[in-house]
């Protein structure tokens, strides 16, 4: 397997099968029972609130064509952030394939939605990830990021809330 990859927007609907595929796997990978962040419905209406003009949604490709990983942006509404945040982007559903795990796929995701937010004109970006997810903290916290208060109700135990503010 190849080392290469590059990243690209989701083409809708051309690429609907592969965001399921991928959105899927991330949910399986996490063994939750996502309904109470209405995922079914999310998953239906994609691309949804990941649409251009403020959302985003990226794949990883390999050089073979092999869809190795996803990351997606939306807005949140006014009743989920402070008003001193000013315009406020949340990233969800991160996640690479097991193969390609390793290659800096993550990292190159994560820097790829960031850029996004910043072409939208958000001022901060948030995401929840699980306690367990080290790795993935760790590289939230490599890129700026800082553990901040729940900004939305969740059953699951040990989640960890993080935000950046975007520099201008």
């Amino acid at each position: 397997m190849s080392t290469s990859f590059t990243i690209s927007p989701a083409l809708f609907p051309q690429d609907l099968s592969t965001v399921t595929a991928l959105f899927e796997a991330y949910t399986a990978s996490l063994n939750l029972d996502l309904s109470f962040q209405s995922y079914s419905t999310e998953l239906a209406s994609l691309p949804g609130a990941y649409s251009p003009p403020a959302g985003r949604l990226y794949i990883a490709w390999s050089e073979e064509g092999e869809a190795w990983g996803c990351v997606a942006l939306r807005p949140l509404t006014k009743s989920t952030v402070s008003e001193c945040e000013g315009l406020v982007g949340e990233i969800k559903r991160l996640y690479v394939v097991p193969a390609a795990r390793g290659k800096g796929v993550g990292r190159a995701l994560a820097e790829k939605v960031l850029a996004g937010a910043r072409e939208v004109g958000y001022e901060v970006v948030k995401l929840d990830t699980l306690g367990s997810m080290h790795a993935a903290i760790g590289m939230y916290k490599g890129l700026g990021f800082e553990e901040c208060e729940r900004y939305y109700d969740t059953p699951v135990q040990g989640t960890v809330f993080m935000r950046l503010r975007l520099e201008k």
